[in-house]
């Protein structure tokens, strides 16, 4: 039986992220000093890194300083992107006609803050699913991954091999639980070169 990355192997990390901080944490984060950047600070996204483009001049508080800055920053901006409950309930709804003939029906899908060592959680009595906001700007397979998963919580509420079988018709469950678990792995690390440090 596989291990449920979702349900058992999140610590919370050592200091309370905001909804916006947790998503550039798990991206690299590559710092480029340039001679002819006088005064301007700027980053964008490079697939799974963030680039952050500083003075040559800055000192390495300055530089941790705006590293932060910029991150914070970004994460504002791609949160105003984000999905909403009703666009979660409703990828939910798409999700469960896709992969599990629509038997799957909660009565409300969620975001929450308060889940920091879950990624999601399912009361199959009340129909209910909860998505951690620690979730927010991960990629769209991972956040389905997780909705999928909870859904089938409300068909099968253990982790037995029942539940599991419903979970391989979805072709991304080993690359998402991968990103997960290196989320997770990550999170653990006492340092990451490159990102912003606690």
């Amino acid at each position: 039986m596989p291990v449920d990355p979702l349900h058992s192997a999140a610590r919370p990390p050592r200091s309370a992220p905001s909804p916006l901080q947790s998503a550039p944490e798990a991206r690299a984060v590559e710092v480029r000093r340039s001679a002819r950047r006088r005064r301007t600070v700027s980053a964008y996204r490079e697939g799974d890194r963030t680039i952050v483009l500083i003075p040559a001049r800055m000192s390495d508080a300055e530089e941790q300083r705006w590293v932060t800055v910029m991150l914070d920053k970004l994460a504002a901006q791609e949160s105003k992107r984000m999905l909403g409950d009703a666009e979660l309930a409703e990828r939910a709804r798409r999700l469960s006609e896709q992969y599990l003939d629509g038997r799957a029906r909660p009565d409300s899908v969620r975001w929450v803050t308060n889940q920091n060592t879950r990624w999601g959680s399912c009361t199959p009595a009340e129909g209910s699913i909860r998505l951690s906001h620690r979730l927010q700007g991960m990629p769209e397979y991972v956040v389905d991954y997780v909705l999928l998963h909870e859904l089938a919580h409300l068909l099968v509420p253990g982790h037995g091999p029942e539940f599991w079988r419903l979970l391989e018709s979805y072709p991304r469950t080993e690359r998402a639980r991968g990103y997960l678990e290196g989320v997770v792995s990550a999170d653990r690390l006492p340092h990451l070169p490159g990102a912003r440090s606690e």
